[in-house]
């Protein structure tokens, strides 16, 4: 039998018995009530003719003991009397009929008495012929009010008595159908909560990762067939599990390969900024026995600033500038490690963690470190020849008699001209070497950006109109002061202004911005000459680098400016696509 079978006839059964038993109660409730409402309405009006057979009785009487009685009224009141019994004896129980008809008898015999003469005048004596009728008549009066009273009394108890009866059975079937009920329910339970809770248990071992289930055996066939289908979902997700833990093993190893051949230092880290993996390279470059997993990169290196850092960069935002080497030193080595900290997002953007990229750079910082000091000492030992030079060649100038138009005055000024432009590379390199060995300070002061944009357009007005390039500004209204020292962010500004108008095209525009953003400023130069190819934008700030068709000086001039806006504690960078026209900006704190 199936389980649709089974709770379509236990319900049934029990809907069934429940309405016989009420049908069975309404039955009997209507049945008592409209019994009980004859016999009442029936013994009702035998008391009712029989109080007003009584009133007029009694009229009768009072007429008939006064000296002079009225014979019209009492002709009236026998009429009456007469109308009263014909009611009585069509109407009521056949028990009220009979006793209306014995007072018809009597009532007969009292009026043949009062009919005589003498009669008239008899008192109520006892004994006399006129008593005796009257309580013929008087008394089955009363005895039929006796009866009516007490058949009313029965009726009350015999309703009582039924009600009671019927709310005894009512009582049984309610105790019938509770019974049912229970039986039905526990056999549902046994049969159907059993086999459930088995699969309840499986399913939750299942989604714990345990396929290993035992599944209940029913007889019922909707269980059953239940029971089979979730075994074979087991077995499909396990099967499912040993492919894709097969797979991603696969996968983890082939990654864990890739990672471990790069030649960079790779640190893999959690959401919650703790070590989660990191190559050999790494390893050996912070000189680790092996990866503390489950620890901070600052309590490990023992640098705090790593982990705020790996904070920010979890959270999504960006390093303020970039950060310092990792200096790290064990037995009596030391070795500096360029560093970067990147974001992992899933591909809803959810962070999943982040990477840390090392790089050994000790070799190419003594290298950098000898090449500064190498350009410093050159540009100081270059700088006073070149100026005794060019002093020498200016005494020369003065007194040399040459034509105006003639070989010797156009080699003279070229002369001139290389001698100035020695002197300007010197300068490049000497200010580039303080930059980078921090011996050059900065002089802040408060400064007005407004006021600083408006004398930079002013500057190249001149040289921007001989080129036919229109020169803009553009400032946010109500910008703070800047405390920043004017002179080296003008030579930033003119170094890229500069650049601008030797890359752009007659008819071209070139506008200088400064707006607030965030706790800083941003100021940019901005032209629609002829752009940066993508590959040359990561290079163009490093020094000696230069890009473009139009190539001019020794490629100082943008890693100057780098090493003026970082000094500043700012960050210099470019967004540009060949052929639109490039955009620098520089980001300066408040």
């Amino acid at each position: 039998m199936t389980l649709h079978t089974r709770l379509f006839l236990s319900f049934s059964a029990l809907i069934s018995v429940s309405l016989l038993g009420l049908l069975l109660g309404v039955f009997s409730l209507m049945y008592m009530a409209q019994t009980q409402q004859s016999l009442l309405r029936h013994n009702f009006a035998t008391l009712e003719i029989s109080q007003r057979l009584s009133q007029r009785l009694g009229d009768q009487l009072v007429n008939l003991l006064a000296e002079r009685p009225n014979m019209p009224a009492l002709q009236a009141a026998q009429a009456h009397f007469n109308q009263l019994l014909d009611e009585g004896l069509n109407s009521g129980n056949p028990q009220s009929r009979q006793g209306f008809a014995y007072i018809a008898t009597a009532y007969q015999q009292f009026l043949l008495v009062i009919t005589q003469p003498v009669s008239m005048r008899w008192t109520l004596l006892d004994g006399n012929d006129f008593s005796q009728a009257l309580n013929n008549v008087r008394n089955p009066l009363l005895a039929l009010q006796q009866q009516a009273i007490e058949s009313v009394s029965q009726a009350e108890r015999q309703a009582r008595e039924r009600a009671q009866l019927i709310a005894g059975l009512l009582g049984l079937l309610g105790v019938a159908v509770l019974a049912i009920g229970v039986l039905t329910a526990q056999s549902i339970a046994r049969r159907f909560g059993g086999p459930i809770e088995v699969l309840a248990k499986a399913a939750d071992k299942i989604g714990q990762g345990n396929y290993e289930v035992t599944l209940p055996v029913s007889p019922i066939a909707e269980m059953a067939l239940l029971s089979r289908r979730f075994g074979l979902m087991a077995e499909a997700l396990r099967h499912h599990k040993a492919i894709n833990v097969e797979a991603m093993l696969s996968s983890q190893r082939r990654l864990q390969a890739v990672l471990d051949s790069i030649d960079d230092g790779l640190v893999i880290i959690d959401v919650q900024g703790c070590i989660e993996h990191a190559n050999p390279v790494a390893i050996r470059q912070l000189f680790w026995q092996h990866a503390p997993h489950g620890k901070s990169l600052g309590s490990v290196l023992a640098r705090p600033e790593l982990d705020e850092a790996t904070q920010r960069v979890l959270e999504g935002q960006l390093l303020e500038r970039a950060p310092e080497d990792l200096l790290v030193e064990t037995n009596g080595e030391q070795r500096l490690l360029a560093w970067s900290l990147t974001q992992v997002c899933h591909f809803d953007g959810r962070s999943v963690g982040a990477v840390m990229v090392l790089r050994d750079v000790t070799e190419q910082r003594a290298f950098e470190r000898v090449r500064s000091e190498f350009v410093l000492r050159a540009s100081h030992e270059l700088r006073t020849p070149a100026t005794g030079m060019h002093m020498a060649f200016s005494l020369l100038q003065e007194r040399l008699q040459v034509a105006a138009d003639s070989r010797e005055a156009d080699l003279i000024q070229t002369v001139d001209e290389e001698m100035h432009r020695l002197e300007r590379l010197i300068s490049d390199l000497l200010n580039f070497s303080r930059y980078q060995n921090g011996l050059q300070k900065l002089e802040r002061t408060s400064c007005n950006l407004d006021d600083l944009l408006t004398q930079t357009q002013q500057r190249f007005a001149s040289p921007a109109a001989e080129c036919g390039v229109n020169l803009s500004t553009e400032v946010e209204p109500a910008l703070p002061q800047v405390q920043l020292d004017r002179l080296q962010i003008e030579r930033v500004l003119d170094n890229l202004l500069a650049n601008a108008l030797r890359h752009s095209q007659a008819g071209g525009n070139i506008q200088l911005q400064a707006r607030r953003h965030g706790a800083g400023v941003i100021v940019s130069v901005q032209d629609n000459g002829e752009g940066i190819d993508f590959s040359q934008q990561a290079r163009i700030f490093e020094p000696f680098v230069q890009s473009g068709r139009k190539k001019g000086g020794a490629g100082l001039g943008l890693a100057l400016c780098k090493e003026i806006v970082q000094l500043h504690g700012g960050r210099i960078s470019v967004y540009s696509r060949l052929g639109q026209g490039s955009q620098f900006y520089l980001v300066l704190p408040l």
